[in-house]
């Protein structure tokens, strides 16, 4: 493989994150003053511990719960204007200060400076969207009554209340602090479990909003391992009223489960982005460079750790040999390594764990007979967590990495003889999150789209295109989860709907004085002249 590679950096933790300015962040975790638990991450870049982060208790997490509620009712009667104005100063200092978060993200997880900066662009415009357009999500519906004329009903949106947020780490600000805009816009408190592997980037955010102008307890952070703060957060049928009153969580599907179960037995609503083994369709008439290039771009951006990346290549025989050229040529030209500056195009992987995933893929795929196009090692000598752009060919049913998550920057190439087959092959599994299918028939492939089980699927695209759309919803079907972030719904799930129905003149039955029979005469003929009228 001849993949471009950068020198390794000398050390992982940036200059200016001080001791001083890592105690002021972890000022912001709820937790009991009294209590000495801290848990210390590992840098990415060079395995050295990054800081301790003080590590919050179960009674922590329902002490943080009370006081954003007990703050939210405060909240929630600010006018829109002034919640509107605190998001939009937070925008603004977040575009002033990013290379202060951007240093964050890649010392705790890893990634590209680039893909560090593509959670700053997704962020902001969340931001922005939701500040200037949010209010309409949440208007008034008014609906006929049950008496035409005489009874109004309105379809109001009022708060959940506290929103609890549990986020991955492969995106610590775009999945964390994306999802808590919409719920404090829409007039909610909310506790946010931060990842263990990536808490500081979530508390410099946190620390952010506070000088933007939002109020101490409305937003609460936690920090601990999800057997103890994130079932917490959900509370216990044992401890009614220690919970939260809507779960959003975005990880694994196995966890995911676990959080639904959870919240079902707490009858609190839940949304689940949940994991993804996401196919990319080249049809017959594609042009064959952007779809490499396309391809590329999904597939190894975060390292391959995102759950809308693109891991299932699948190209019509009639350009495959083509294609696939292509395709290994745009990945041998990746720039490969860790820096903190635009040199490097994947970073590292973030932790042992995953770079354990990859390889394990890898083996256990080449072992049964797929042959490696390019790529299929890992780099030590390029950092401790560094793995090279993969494609594999002759993947079989029977290897983990055909329909199993990798979540790394592997892909598998299969040749198709018709677009039936595509798309059959497109559905095989049980996840449903993103898809893309390229074309120079716009019209044909967007046909196509609609038979794909996904809950976004991209036309001459990777993925970037749907979850970049911020007014359109994004989620999954099947094992993929459920509900979805962006758009009305991105910010409706944390409301509740509320009907009311006002009476007037007239009671909803008979008069004083009018016998049952008479009342219920009338309202047969009532019932037949607006069939007639054709209303309702």
């Amino acid at each position: 493989m001849s993949t471009t590679t950068a020198a390794p950096t000398s050390t992982a933790r940036p200059g200016w994150v001080t001791d001083e300015r890592i105690s002021a962040w972890n000022r912001w975790v709820s937790r009991d003053a009294a209590s000495t638990a801290t848990s210390t991450a590992v840098a990415p870049y060079d395995g050295q511990p990054t800081a301790a982060v003080p590590v919050s208790s179960a009674v922590d997490v329902a002490d943080a719960v009370a006081s954003a509620l007990d703050a939210q009712h405060r909240w929630a009667l600010l006018p829109w204007s002034t919640r509107a104005g605190i998001v939009l100063r937070f925008h603004d200092l977040l575009v002033e200060r990013q290379d202060e978060v951007i240093d964050l993200i890649q010392w705790e997880m890893g990634k590209s400076r680039f893909s560090a900066w593509q959670e700053i662009l997704q962020v902001a415009t969340i931001a922005r969207h939701y500040a200037r357009h949010g209010r309409r999500y949440l208007v008034d519906n008014k609906v006929r009554g049950a008496m035409p004329g005489l009874t109004r009903v309105r379809e109001v949106r009022v708060p959940k209340g506290v929103i609890g947020m549990i986020s991955p780490w492969n995106y610590p600000l775009y999945l964390a602090v994306g999802d808590v805009l919409p719920a404090l816009l829409a007039g909610n408190g909310v506790v946010s479990k931060a990842d263990s592997q990536t808490p500081l980037t979530l508390l410099w955010t946190r620390a952010l909003l506070a000088e933007a102008g939002l109020p101490r307890d409305v937003w609460h952070v936690v920090v601990g391992p999800g057997a103890v703060v994130g079932d917490a957060l959900i509370g216990s049928p044992d401890s009614p009223g220690t919970g939260v009153d809507h779960i959003c969580f975005t990880g694994s599907t196995a966890t995911g489960r676990h959080v639904g179960r959870r919240a079902g037995e707490m009858l609190i609503s839940a949304s689940l982005e949940l994991g993804g083994k996401n196919p990319l369709v080249v049809l017959a008439d594609a042009d064959v460079g952007k779809a490499a290039a396309g391809c590329v771009a999904a597939a190894f951006a975060n390292t391959g750790q995102m759950c809308i990346h693109i891991e299932r290549v699948i190209v019509h025989e009639d350009v495959y040999d083509a294609f696939r050229s292509a395709l290994v040529a745009a990945t041998e030209a990746l720039t490969l390594g860790q820096a903190y500056d635009y040199t490097v195009d994947v970073g590292s992987l973030a932790s042992p764990a995953q770079l354990e995933a990859v390889t394990s893929h890898v083996a256990s795929a080449v072992a049964s007979g797929a042959r490696v196009l390019t790529g299929g090692r890992a780099r030590p000598d390029l950092g401790p967590l560094v793995h090279e752009p993969t494609v594999l060919e002759g993947v079989t049913a029977d290897m983990p990495v055909c329909l199993e998550e990798t979540f790394g920057p592997v892909i598998s190439l299969y040749r198709v003889a018709t677009d039936l087959d595509a798309i059959e092959k497109a559905n095989e599994g049980r996840y449903g999150l993103s898809a893309s299918i390229w074309s120079r028939d716009a019209a044909r492939a967007e046909a196509l789209a609609q038979r794909i089980r996904a809950g976004s699927v991209n036309v001459n695209d990777g993925a970037a295109a749907a979850a970049g759309s911020i007014e359109a919803g994004m989620g999954g079907m099947g094992d993929s989860g459920l509900g979805r972030r962006h758009g009305a719904e991105g910010m409706r799930k944390y409301t509740e709907s509320q009907t009311v129905a006002t009476q007037r003149l007239v009671p909803l039955g008979p008069p004083a004085g009018m016998a049952v029979e008479r009342f219920v005469g009338l309202g047969n003929a009532q019932l037949r002249l607006l069939r007639r009228l054709r209303v309702r």
